[in-house]
Parts: structure tokens; sequence; C-alpha cells
């Protein structure tokens, strides 16, 4: 009998332990169902993704390896991509675009000048002048750029100012006068030395107004030139390897020197359109000539080729005085501009509204000025469509009567009257 109630007594004790555990147990379940579904349903913690790497600037893609670069229109100066456009670096021998700016502001490329003593440490470059010897302003500044001649800028120096230190002093005040915020020299050489540095942006500009200079545009786009000035001539060629490269390369300026590391200032001329690179504190030779080719070739990239006006093309009509009829005056020559995306071009005709033969076919009668944004790009000379031949006295009665008929009229209207009156009063 109490056998058989100690087992009545175990089974109940088992039976409310079941029944505490299931509860727990059907909690938990159902916890871990639904820390499942929240998982599924993207509420529990996230799972780790791999970042998408994010896409390159067009800087980046550009891969240039200088200090500091820019690429510019040399019409407008607008700056298409740049990288520390505005820092201070020293720019070795690309000072001597500031000295060529000055010489040629200061002197006629014809003067005949002597050359100065100079110095020379070793591994300069240099024209390779003799003390004394005779030599242009223009023969010099062919050896500046194409050479890169320290003793040839040290003659300029001398020639322009009668020393080195009031040169520097007028190189100071055309960087002042031109805006150039960044830039300050301290020799006209490019020699690393305090207080002697630009930027690239005011490097730009500085060129920008030297290309507007036929001269130096000649000069800084030439492969090879003879020395005339010089006895005997001699014939210098450039050290710019960039005007090698390709045949739209117009220029500019190499620079080198330990503190300034590897500089050029590149041009170029193509689509249209007329760009200006530089690249300060490149680390080799080598890539100062790539990144300046990946900046111009970025650069023309932006620009569509355009065609506002086509060669023999009749944008005016002149009125022919006293022979009657019109002379079409036909552009000389075809233009094409480069052109942004948004940038409006515009042509702009001054012409004569009438003209007076004897006119030759030909004659340069008017002109086609092409706009881009406002900023004038380029004029093409309106010639003469046929040859118009000096008006006969016939014409020129003619022209006389058709453009004064009222006037003759009433003439001859108070004459007649003016004899009827006569005839009356003679009559009575």
């Amino acid at each position: 009998m109490r056998v058989a109630r100690f087992g009545v007594a175990l089974l109940a004790a088992l039976l409310v332990c079941l029944l505490a555990v299931a509860p727990a147990g059907a909690a938990e379940k159902k916890a871990q169902s639904g820390q499942s579904s929240e998982q599924q349903a993207g509420g529990g913690k996230p799972k780790w993704k791999e970042q998408e790497p994010k896409p390159e600037t067009p800087a980046e893609k550009l891969g240039i390896e200088a200090k500091a670069w820019a690429v510019i229109d040399a019409r407008s100066g607008a700056v298409l991509i740049a990288r520390a456009a505005a820092e201070r670096l020293p720019i070795a021998s690309t000072t001597k675009l500031m000295t060529a700016y000055v010489a040629m502001k200061e002197m006629p490329l014809d003067k005949i000048v002597h050359a100065a003593p100079y110095d020379a440490e070793f591994g300069e470059s240099l024209l390779g002048m003799r003390t004394g010897q005779e030599i242009s302003v223009r023969d010099l500044v062919y050896g500046l750029i194409l050479r890169s001649g320290n003793d040839a800028a040290h003659t300029l120096a001398i020639a322009a100012a009668g020393n080195q230190k009031r040169f520097v002093a007028q190189m100071n005040q055309r960087a002042a006068a031109l805006g150039l915020s960044n830039t300050h020299y301290a020799n006209p050489i490019g020699l690393d030395q305090k207080g002697n540095y630009s930027s690239a942006r005011d490097l730009l500009t500085l060129t920008q107004r030297l290309l507007r200079m036929p001269p130096f545009a000649k000069i800084s786009d030439t492969r090879s030139v003879v020395l005339r000035s010089v006895q005997p001539p001699r014939r210098i060629n450039t050290i710019n390897e960039l005007l090698l490269m390709e045949p739209w390369v117009t220029g500019v300026k190499t620079g080198h020197t330990w503190g300034a590391g590897y500089v050029l200032v590149g041009a170029g001329s193509k689509k249209g359109v007329d760009l200006i690179s530089v690249a300060i504190g490149a680390p080799t030779d080598e890539t100062r000539y790539s990144d300046n080719l990946k900046l111009l070739e970025y650069g023309f990239s932006q620009y569509k080729r355009r065609q506002p006006v086509r060669q023999g093309r009749a944008l005016a009509e002149a009125s022919i005085r006293y022979s009657g009829g019109t002379l079409p005056l036909r552009a000389a020559k075809s233009f094409e501009v480069g052109v942004r995306k948004g940038q409006r071009v515009r042509v702009e005709v001054v012409a004569p509204s009438e003209i007076e033969g004897p006119i030759r076919r030909g004659a340069v009668l008017g002109r086609a000025g092409v706009f881009v944004d406002g900023i004038r790009a380029g004029v093409v000379p309106l010639r003469a469509a046929r040859a118009v031949p000096e008006a006969s006295t016939f014409d020129r009665a003619r022209d006389f009567l058709g453009n004064n008929l009222i006037p003759i009229a009433i003439a001859l209207f108070v004459i007649l009257m003016g004899g009827v009156a006569l005839y009356r009063r003679l009559s009575r």
C-alpha cells in the first residue's frame, strides 16, 4: 500500500516537472524561430558585405605624378582640370619665362648686345657664348628657351637693366602687374634660392600672356634654329622633348633643379583650340613629359570642332553706288574653333553697306569675327566676289536723277510756273 502511494506521488512529481519545462522549451524554440525569421527578414544583425570601390575622379584617372599641375584654355584662361594649382613651389628654369617676358618688353629683338661674363657651375645649361661676343636679343631668347641657357639669361638681365638685382626687381614688378599673387623671383635663371617660387596657375597665366606675343610663340614652337647674329652662325636644337612627341605640340619650357624636381610648361593646338599645361615637381624627366601629354590630351577631349565660317561663303552684300546691283563679300578662308559643352559661338560681320568702283576681285572689304562665349577666337577677312568697274558718266547721271527725282520735279515745276507768270505779265 505504501509502495503504491509512493509510486503515485513520484508519477505526480514527474508530471509537474514536465509541465514546468515544456513552456520554457516552447518559448525558447519560439524565440529561436522568431530570431531566425527576423534575420531572414533583415531585422537581425546585418551580415558583413564587401564595400564596392568608389569610382575614380578624372584627376585620379589621369595618373599625374607631379606635385602640382593644371591645364587651361589659352583663349579664355579657363581651368579645365588642376591639382594644387595655387601652391607656391620652386619652378627651376621655367623662371626664364619671366626673364624672356621682361627682356622682350624692355629691348627690341634686333638689338645687338655683348655677352656678359658668367661663371657657371658644373652641370648648368648653357648657350655657350664667349664673353664680349656680339649677339642679338632675339638669338638670346632662342638660346634661353630652346637650350635653357643660364648664360643667356644672365646676359639678357645685364643688357636690359645694367645688373641682375635691378632686373629681378623688374621681374617682380611685371609679376605684380600680371596678377601673379603666388610668384616671386630672386634670380633670372631659376637656380634654387629662397624667394624664387611660383605656382602652376601663375605659370599658366604668364605663359598665356607670352604666347599672345607672336615672336615668342614662334620661338617656343621651334625645334631647331640657326643663330645668325653670331659669327660664325651656329645651329641649336631644343631640349624640350615634348615638341618632338606630337606634331600638335607648340612649346614651351623645361626646368630642373634638385629643389624643384622636374618641371615643364607645355602647349598644344588642335581641334581649333589652344591649350597650355604645366607639371611642377615631377619625379623624373620622363614623367614631366608624360604628365603634360596626359593633361593636353584630356583638355582636347573636352572640345568638339566647329566651323562657323566656311571659305567662299557670302557673309555680307554691299550695294554698288551709281551702277546699281550688289557685291557679295565672301569669307577668304575657313575658320575652325574648339567648343566645350555649353559654350556659344557667334559670328559678327563688319562690312560696308555700299561700295563704289573701281574694285578688284578679291579686295578685302570687311571682316568676320568669331566669338566663343563673348571672347574673340579669330577674324576672317571678307573679299569682293567679283570686280566692280568705275561708274560711267551716264551711270552717275542716272543715279543722280534717280536719287533726286522729287527735288528736280519741284524745281522744274517752280521754273515752269515762274515762266507762265512771266509770260502773262509780258502779255499784259
